[in-house]
This record gives structure tokens, sequence and C-alpha cells, in this order.
């Protein structure tokens, strides 16, 4: 029975968790509607990458991470939602519906998922050595069966080689293109800025001998021949498959797995590239070995707390009130 609704006000506490989704090049690709008592999250026709995300995957993955947010964000204050993906079959851009369910207090670890939106940011700096201990990696494997997922845990050297080699070579066909190079240096910012990738946030200057690829947006270089992190923990997302609410809800638990590590201590920078390419990404699945749609790639360890955290628009120039 629902015995609540949301508020313009309520709406947009929510919201200003909502936006501290993860997005491809911080592009912030959503909207908000408050109707019929209602909040829609939507896609931003106008804000894709579209070189980079030219079927919307990238797009659906953010938004469902916004949705995970907002979830916490309602339920913590009270008024937790019903959620509905795709609710509108024919409509490409809505990508969820929240409408109220019954009010009850937020549990104590929703609170703790909530305290660490504000915290959350993707840390390209290298990491320490120390390995992951076991039952934090427990932790985030269990966030993503929470909602619906799988994280795979890439072990052992040969299998990181193998991963780590996948990638470097979806990185080499996405920078072939000139059209993907011009996109991507659009979205570096060396000025204030409300979205994109500010270069202090970038992390250092890729260098060809580096195990994983980074995306060029930063301007710090290192000594030549210096690694930039020679054993790092590799982990796979995935689902069980690739419908366009398959990627919502890989978007949902990967927002979980992001705030289960950070507020573990964890820090984490994604890697798309082995994503974005359809023959790379077939690999990786083969490689992995498991059934489903691998969706992202993870680098996840200890690193130096707090640093930069890449910027957000304004709350009011993502939301609708119909």
């Amino acid at each position: 029975m629902i015995s609540t609704t949301f508020t313009p006000a309520g709406v947009r506490a929510a919201v200003a968790a909502a936006i501290r989704a993860p997005s491809l090049h911080n592009s912030q690709p959503w909207r908000f509607r408050l109707s019929d008592g209602g909040i829609e999250v939507r896609i931003d026709p106008d804000r894709l990458p579209r070189v980079s995300d030219p079927n919307r995957w990238a797009a659906r993955l953010s938004c469902g991470a916004a949705v995970f947010n907002l979830r916490l964000a309602l339920a913590v204050a009270g008024t937790p939602a019903e959620v509905r993906l795709r609710p509108h079959p024919h409509d490409l851009d809505t990508v969820a519906l929240l409408v109220p369910a019954r009010p009850r207090p937020a549990t104590p670890a929703e609170q703790d998922l909530y305290s660490a939106i504000f915290r959350r940011h993707s840390n390209r700096r290298p990491f320490w050595p120390n390995p992951v201990a076991a039952d934090a990696r427990w932790r985030l494997i269990e966030a993503a069966r929470a909602e619906g997922a799988w994280l795979e845990m890439v072990i052992g050297a040969a299998a990181v080689q193998t991963v780590a080699e996948i990638a470097r070579s979806a990185n080499r066909v996405l920078e072939r293109d000139c059209a993907y190079r011009a996109e991507l240096t659009r979205w570096i910012r060396t000025s204030p800025a409300g979205d994109g990738i500010p270069v202090e946030a970038g992390g250092p200057v890729p260098e060809p001998q580096d195990l994983l690829p980074q995306r060029a947006f930063g301007v710090r270089t290192r000594a030549p021949g210096r690694d930039f992190e020679p054993e790092p923990l590799v982990a796979v997302l995935g689902v069980q498959g690739d419908s366009a609410t398959d990627q919502i809800t890989a978007g949902q638990a990967l927002q979980r797995v992001l705030l289960t590590a950070t507020d573990s201590r964890l820090a984490v920078s994604m890697l798309s590239q082995p994503i974005e390419v359809p023959r790379a990404r077939e690999q990786l699945r083969l490689a992995l070995g498991r059934y489903g749609t691998p969706q992202m790639v993870m680098r996840i360890g200890y690193g130096q707390p707090g640093g930069p955290s890449a910027p957000r628009r304004d709350v009011d120039e993502t939301i609708d009130l119909a």
C-alpha cells in the first residue's frame, strides 16, 4: 500500500545524491522528473559521448548507478521507493520509475552506503602495494550479488596479464579512431567546469609499459620506464545478459560495489575500454569463463585518501518538475 508521496524538496535532496554516480568521461547523462508523485530517471540525449557510447550502453550503466544512489537517499529520508526498470518499453530514454513504497526506517547498511556516496570518487593514481584483504573482497562480491550481478576477481599473474592484454588491445583500437581521440579531448577540463575530467583528477600520463591502459586525462609525468602499478587487483562486473534492462541492473550493481569499496576504505578506478570494443568484450567473457556479459573492468586497491574528484553540475540543471 502506498502511504506517502515524494515532494519537490525531497526529490531535490535525493537527486543531490543521485548525481554523484559515475559516468563515462563524467558526462552526467541523466535527467530526473517528478511526475504523478513518482520520480522518472531519464537519459539526457544532449549529454552523450556519441563516439565512445554509440549504443548508449554507458549512459544506461550510469543512469542505473544514479538510480541506486536515489534509492539510498530516499530510504535514508524515510521514504523508500519501489523501482520499475524501463516502465515504458517503447520509450528508450526512460531508465526507471521510482514510486513511493511503505515508509520504514533505513537499515544500518543503507545508512553506511549513503554516507559513502559523497566520499566516493574514481582514483586514477597508483595504489599502494598492500593486498586487498579477503573479507573486503568478499564484501564486494556480495554487493554485486545483492543487485543481481556477479563480480569476478582476476586472480594470478597469468590471468591478470590476459585481461590486461585484452584491455590494452581494446585501447589501441579506440585510439586509432581520430573521432574518438577528439571526443576524449573535449571532455578534459583545464579550468573549473560542471562536468568532464579535470586534469588534476586525471592521474599520471600513461606510459607504454603500463600493465593496464589509462585514458590520457592527466598531465603529471613519471620517470621514463617507471611502472604505474605492478600488481593491481583487477575485477570484472557482469550480469546475465546485455539488454537495456540488464545494463541498468549492472549500473545499480556497479554503484553498490563502488560504495561498498568506499565504505571499506578501498579506492577504485574503472576501465571501460574492453567493454566498448565488441571483440574485446567477447574475448574477456571467454577468458573469465563466466556465463553472462561483462559490463565493467575495475582496478581496486588501497590508495591515498581524499584527492581530487570530478565536478558535478548543479542539481537544478538536472531536474524537470512536471
